[in-house]
């Protein structure tokens, strides 16, 4: 039988709520992202609370919320604490997307569902990986090997390729297949006939006009609400899709000539784009080349200009401009805030590019037709004052009371055993010869040995605290050369140093604005103010896919062409999952799945495919040739077992029967034609296919590879002419591209 399989959605399944599922290959558990709404409602981790325990790897696929916004609840209050694996960008941008939606939160509400702390400890778990890095699992997943491939849309973003016995897990959800200006497109095609395919019908029922008229109408729209004395808002995600957005106002501007002004405001848009320098060999291969023949970072921004705080925004000239801020919900972060202030003005513009998340105030200001007034709450952070901060003092410092009281009978308490245990019973006088080193050892505690001091003439009861000090006696190893020491001592791990500079620091540039830095350091006593506001949305409202994911036409044809042996399909509307999972079960695999929360589903291999021993006896009369990155050989065996009851193979008891020649490998036409071409023969290609050869003979390639919705079909290549020396010679040099077993 082939590897077990298993697959469980944990959240995200016939809706568009985040997005979480449990993988289970022979028994080793992969939860597949971990990613939370907007709203942070912890009722919506439940089913993932009830396994998170058992829980023995986390891939993460992509950087927003919806991906890994649970991932530090879920450490610190569901018993999470496997391993994570994640491209450097996703590792990298996560982390400052989660600080964004937390300092963002706190400036509004009594936020504790997790602490900055929290999220460092989460992202120092992270094992980072390059794109096709193969990762091998050891321990319980021993034999399985994961790797992130490109998945577009995002930074980093990842199709995970689970490996186990030659099988292979393909995990590919928001991808991209369109190049972009700052990404590369999907390498999902390049994956055929896979055991198993996770993917999403968030975009099955939606179509996308071309790139460029969706972003001549971009540039229209804003260009008209600026030339009309208007302001432009922009929610956005933290670090995600506006970088596209950015590279587009960028080149825009350039090529027009304009003056108007464009702020990109969030609490990390300073380490955002610092980092994002830094990773130009994960964008498209045009970005890659222009750093290499000119040195230019696409993102040495010329017209965008970076905000961290709603204060620096305040204070810049009054006029027409651009305003690119987070939170894309608007449910929280200086967008909301913006859009209060600028929704009345019917000269304003207010331009989303994502579908909000269901529930948002960005959800509702997106239907159809738009509310002409919304209810909002709007919340601000004040510091104490009078009664109210004597009062916190007062309690601050009972508090502190409480603690060090605590503290001092704990460490009481912990004398006392620690003397009991420690007196000597013996002759008060005799000294350890060793206790001449107390008085330079105490002056440097250190280990783990303790020892007392001799009180000369008398000895305390052992229920009595002595009158006496403990020290540390430090029993270092010693070789020829001095004292041992340990260099993983004096090590600052890359990861630690990083989320240090981030704490005190803020952004790279030790930016922030000065509400998220007394967040940081706690300075301020404070709490939030909140008010109910009837706001008249009198502005123009406008919605423009900027999502970065492939569209219905584009995942069915992609589909078509993986063709994998059985499909499951998550996070979509049900319309738009039943409708994908109908087209497949037609055109694309008969095995097409679509569970519902907590439904477990089979998806292990129908192959039989097993596991066999070769014994030594039969290696040592093998001859392997090699092959790439393989070595083959032809083996005539017979099935046995060994005292392990395994499957073995071993040498044949009778003279093994002859067999035909078999050829391996692949060949490529284009490459056949430049070493015939090499050897002087003039070659040509003569329609699909086909490939004539000096003046007689004629080369086909016959059959599919890739075949749809069957087993694939053995590709042959056929040679026509008349026997001739040219005949032959061309067959020769055919043969010599394939290995003969």
């Amino acid at each position: 039988m082939g590897t077990s399989v298993q697959v469980t959605p944990l959240c995200g399944v016939y809706n568009e709520n985040p997005l979480s599922y449990l993988v289970t290959i022979d028994g080793f558990n992969f939860l597949l992202d971990c990613g939370w709404t907007d709203h942070f409602d912890p009722s919506l981790l439940e089913p993932l609370s009830r396994v998170a325990a058992s829980v023995d790897a986390v891939l993460l696929s992509h950087y927003d919320t919806l991906h890994l916004g649970a991932l530090p609840y879920a450490m610190k209050q569901l018993g999470l604490s496997a391993p994570v694996f994640s491209t450097v960008p996703v590792h990298r941008l996560g982390l400052l997307t989660l600080y964004d939606h937390y300092f963002s939160r706190k400036q509004v509400s009594e936020f504790d569902l997790f602490t900055l702390d929290d999220v460092d400890s989460a992202f120092q778990n992270v094992t980072r990986l390059a794109y096709s890095q193969n990762h091998h699992m050891s321990g319980k997943g021993e034999g399985i090997v994961i790797a992130p491939h490109v998945a577009g849309r995002l930074l980093g973003g990842t199709i995970w390729k689970i490996t186990k016995d030659g099988e292979d897990v393909i995990y590919a959800v928001d991808f991209n297949h369109r190049k972009e200006r700052h990404l590369n497109g999907t390498v999902l095609e390049s994956f055929v006939r896979p055991a198993v395919l996770i993917t999403d019908a968030y975009n099955a029922l939606n179509s996308q006009p071309p790139r460029r008229q969706r972003d001549q109408e971009f540039i229209d729209a804003i260009r008209k609400t600026l030339e009309g004395h208007g302001n432009v808002l922009l929610p956005v995600d933290t670090a995600g899709r506006i970088l596209e957005l950015i590279l587009i106002l960028e080149q825009c501007w350039a090529q027009l000539h304009l003056a108007y002004p464009i702020y990109f405001l969030t609490n990390v848009s300073s380490s955002t784009i610092d980092y994002v320098k830094s990773f130009l060999e994960w964008m498209s291969d045009s970005i890659a080349k222009s750093f290499e023949n000119s040195r230019d970072n696409s993102f040495l921004l010329k017209h965008v200009k970076l905000l961290i705080s709603k204060a620096e925004l305040e204070n810049v000239p009054d006029g027409p401009k651009v305003v690119l801020s987070s939170m894309a919900s608007l449910e929280a972060g200086f967008a909301h805030d913006i859009f209060i202030e600028w929704a009345a003005d019917a000269k304003n513009l207010i331009l989303f590019t994502e579908r909000g998340q269901f529930g948002t105030l960005a959800r509702m200001l997106q239907s159809d037709p738009p509310p002409k007034a919304v209810k909002v709450t709007l919340s601000k952070r004040v510091p104490l004052v009078g009664e109210e901060l004597v009062a916190y003092e007062e309690e601050q410092n009972r508090i502190k009371r409480e603690e060090a009281l605590k503290a001092s009978l704990i460490k009481e308490e912990e004398s006392k055993a620690a003397v009991g245990a420690d007196i000597p019973v013996g002759d008060p006088m005799v000294v350890d010869g060793s206790s001449s080193h107390a008085a330079s050892d105490a002056a440097a505690p250190s280990g783990d040995a303790y020892r007392d001091i001799l009180i000369d003439g008398f000895v305390p009861p052992s229920t009595s605290v002595a009158p006496m000090f403990p020290f540390y006696e430090n029993f270092s190893e010693w070789d020829d050369f001095g004292e041992v020491i340990n260099p993983d001592d004096y090590v600052i791990k890359e990861e630690d140093a990083d989320l240090a500079s981030m704490a005190v620091d803020g952004d790279l540039d030790g930016k922030f604005d000065e509400g998220a830095a007394s967040l940081i350091l706690d300075m301020k006593p404070s709490k939030v103010v909140s008010s109910e506001l009837a706001v008249q949305v009198k502005c123009s409202l406008s919605f423009m896919d900027f999502e970065g994911r492939s569209d219905g036409r584009s995942v069915k044809s992609i589909l078509s062409h993986v063709a994998p042996l059985k499909l499951v399909l998550v996070h979509g509307s049900a319309e738009a999952t039943e409708h994908l999972k109908q087209y497949c079960l037609k055109h694309v695999c008969p095995h097409v799945y679509a569970p519902q929360i907590d439904e477990t589903i089979d998806v292990t291999s129908d192959l039989c495919a097993y596991k066999v021993q070769l014994s030594e006896k039969l290696m040592s009369n093998v001859l392997f040739k090699k092959l790439g990155d393989y070595e083959i050989a032809w083996v005539d065996a017979e099935v046995g077992k060994t005292e392990n009851d395994m499957l073995s193979l071993l040498p044949l008891s009778t003279p093994a029967p002859p067999h035909k020649s078999v050829l391996v490998g692949d060949i490529k036409m284009p490459d056949f034609k430049q070493f015939l071409e090499s050897k002087g023969i003039q070659v040509e290609f003569a329609g699909v296919g086909a490939m004539r050869c000096g003046e007689h003979v004629t080369l086909r390639k016959v059959g599919d590879a890739s075949q749809k919705g069957g087993g694939a079909t053995i590709q042959q290549i056929v040679i026509e002419g008349p026997l001739s020396e040219e005949y032959y010679l061309i067959r020769n040099y055919l043969y010599s591209q394939f290995y003969s077993l």
